[in-house]
């Protein structure tokens, strides 16, 4: 009897929780939960996530593709009242396709006021749409009188004639997932291939399932589709919020989720026909668009002050350099994204502004009338994220590639201070893919195996109240000379002296200069005299001070105990500084750190501490270098103990006694 009892009880709480996850059942119990039952800390969670694919036909446009999602979220803390706030990208770029649609078919948001619950929808002026730019609209929902306690919940759907991807089914946030559930009904004539991404475990379940299709014949009259289709179902439960970690290239790229490429298509009595795209498919047909290959054609519009500011030098190097700067110096980026042109580069090229396309293009096809091998290279921004399959719709950025004797150069003339080869940090997402007229196409490097310098000189003295006044030299060299330009941008000399005094509590700057900062394509150089008056602590006849003043490391960047993700360094660095320190009159060395030298694994970084002394002054020539800009997350106790052994060297103490 007792066994018995049980089972229902298990199949009742079963019952009711499957209720809870139908569309409008939301339940007092879940609008008076306080907490996540798994993540104590969770300001919101996904109640439950669904989405369902399934196919039309029209006897005019084929098949298309319709999927519906729903969604119900609870707002646990304050600081998740921004879940309530959704936007749905979609694509309407389409050259033979109809554009994409997104449909908000029901959206409420629930409270519970006097123990009843109180249900609002979302009204016409909390729904709108907005153009993100010429191939990309967003619908955004806003929900109403959202508060901590409030559930919201959202059904859509998503149409599109594009089969050849399904829509990204992503299952996993910056929240918990309670249950997320994808199904997917194909019909036998479309095979994908299906990506999983992340490291949540999913389970999927296959049938086959006759199904009849109704559609319209020319005359108006019904007439019937018959086949077996698969349906594939995909679930994941307590699915955990995703920790961030620092020095990733875009986490996005780490969060779960299912993709769909089209591979193949095979229609009865048809032999099978092969769609997966390839990059060379994808290369030639952007490259027949006008928007694309028909504005590297042009070139009217800028020939005489081409002409003009090319004159006075036969070298291609030089000339490669002069036409970057006036195409940099005089176009004025929109800040528009995207590798097809809008306005078009004669208007762009007339108004000194136009997106990255028109101003990229342009450089190239000022290039090539040179006699410069230039092509573009398309590639998906950071914030985009990368490309799981050969799909045009993907990339959202276009630079110049030029080859000068065998040696190639990137350039992006949207970045004032960019010089050749240091793209912008935006840039700087994976590898870019270079494409060419004939359609011949390859991946590339965006970065350079060069270490990017960033080097300190320091002459300082210390006096026997521990008193301590130098100068300081900093010198910035290629991605961190672009890195600091873009910092400062817009700082008067007085803001950076009053930051840095505010950063380092104690010190006193004077006499700063700023060399070569307008000169991109120098590197950049810091000056100034640095004073603390109270640095050195005095014990009795002994003086203890740090050997790096301020600038050393104090915390490590890798607090973790554990790593999921491969860490990011966008660009190869080095950090070198040169301390050279005179011992007060009086004083002679009692203890001074140990050098040391010290790499992980490949290369992958190195730290070196070399110190020296004689009786007047004490040298000390410290480097890091991090030569790999991706570094596994296997490896990445070997790098967090590295960065530990270098605070524990920088912030060792230098003991002076008193003769």
């Amino acid at each position: 009897m007792k066994k018995i009892l049980f089972s229902l009880i298990v199949l009742l709480v079963f019952k009711a929780s499957a209720q809870n996850l139908e569309f409008g059942k939301v339940s007092k119990q879940e609008l008076l939960e306080s907490t996540h039952k798994l993540d104590s800390s969770a300001v919101a969670a996904f109640l439950y996530k669904k989405a369902k694919t399934t196919y039309k036909y029209t006897l005019t446009n084929g098949f298309s593709m319709v999927t519906e999602f729903s969604i119900r979220i609870k707002i646990y803390k304050k600081e998740g009242l921004k879940w309530a706030d959704f936007e749905i990208p979609y694509y309407v770029g389409y050259e033979k396709l109809a554009d994409e649609n997104v449909t908000i078919l029901n959206a409420n948001t629930y409270n519970i006021e006097n123990g009843k619950i109180i249900k609002e929808k979302v009204l016409g002026e909390s729904k709108f749409q907005e153009s993100t730019n010429e191939f990309w609209k967003t619908k955004k929902i806003t929900f109403p009188n959202v508060k901590e306690g409030s559930i919201i919940e959202l059904k859509y759907r998503y149409k599109s004639e594009n089969l050849s991807e399904l829509p990204l089914f992503q299952y996993q946030y910056k929240i918990p997932v309670n249950f997320a559930q994808f199904i997917t009904e194909i019909p036998p004539f479309f095979l994908y291939n299906v990506v999983q991404l992340g490291f949540v475990k999913v389970s999927h379940e296959d049938k086959i399932e006759p199904i009849t299709v109704r559609y319209d014949n020319e005359h108006g009259q019904a007439e019937y589709l018959n086949y077996q289709q698969v349906k594939t179902k995909y679930e994941a439960v307590d699915v955990p919020k995703l920790i961030e970690e620092d020095y990733v290239r875009n986490m996005n790229n780490y969060y779960s989720k299912i993709a769909h490429e089209l591979k193949t298509v095979q229609f009865p009595n048809q032999p099978p026909k092969q769609l997966a795209s390839t990059w060379e498919s994808v290369a030639k047909s952007i490259f027949e668009a006008d928007e694309f290959g028909g504005e590297l054609n042009k070139s009217d519009y800028f020939f005489k002050d081409l002409k003009r500011i090319v004159k006075s030098t036969d070298s291609t190097e030089v000339r490669l350099k002069v036409i970057f700067d006036y195409v940099k110096n005089k176009m004025n980026w929109n800040g528009n994204l995207g590798f097809f042109t809008k306005s078009g580069v004669v208007s762009a090229y007339n108004e000194n502004s136009g997106n990255v396309a028109e101003i990229n293009l342009m450089l190239i096809a000022m290039l090539k009338i040179v006699g410069i091998e230039a092509n573009p290279v398309l590639l998906s921004t950071k914030t985009n994220g990368v490309t799981l399959f050969p799909n045009k719709s993907k990339f959202d950025y276009v630079i110049a590639s030029a080859e000068v004797d065998g040696k190639r150069y990137l350039l992006d003339a949207t970045c004032k201070n960019c010089s050749i080869n240091n793209l912008p940090i935006r840039d700087l997402n994976d590898k870019g893919r270079l494409i060419s007229k004939d359609g011949i196409t390859s991946e590339i490097d965006l970065v350079s195996d060069n270490n990017s310098v960033n080097q300190m000189t320091m002459s300082f003295k210390i006096d026997s109240a521990g008193e301590v006044i130098g100068k300081v030299v900093n010198a910035y060299f290629d991605f961190e000379a672009l890195k600091f330009r873009e910092n400062i941008s817009g700082a008067s000399q007085e803001n950076l002296i009053d930051n840095f005094e505010k950063k380092y509590s104690g010190f006193e700057v004077e006499n700063y200069e700023l060399v070569n900062d307008k000169l991109v394509d120098q590197p950049v150089y810091e000056k100034y005299t640095i004073s603390n008056k109270n640095f050195g602590e005095i014990l009795g006849d002994r003086i203890f001070f740090s050997p790096m003043l301020c600038f050393g490391l104090v915390q490590n960047p890798f607090k973790q105990n554990n790593r999921q993700f491969p860490i990011n360094f966008l660009y190869p660095t080095r950090g070198k500084y040169l301390i050279n320190i005179n011992i007060p009159k009086g004083y002679k060395i009692e203890t001074l750190p140990e050098s040391i030298s010290i790499g992980i694994k490949q290369k992958q970084a190195s730290f070196d501490f070399l110190i020296s002394s004689n009786a007047e002054q004490i040298t000390i020539n410290s480097n890091l270098d991090v030569n790999a800009t991706i570094i596994p997350a296997e490896d990445y106790d070997y790098l967090k103990n590295l960065f530990k052994l270098i605070i524990e060297k920088q912030t060792e103490k230098i003991v002076l006694k008193k003769i």
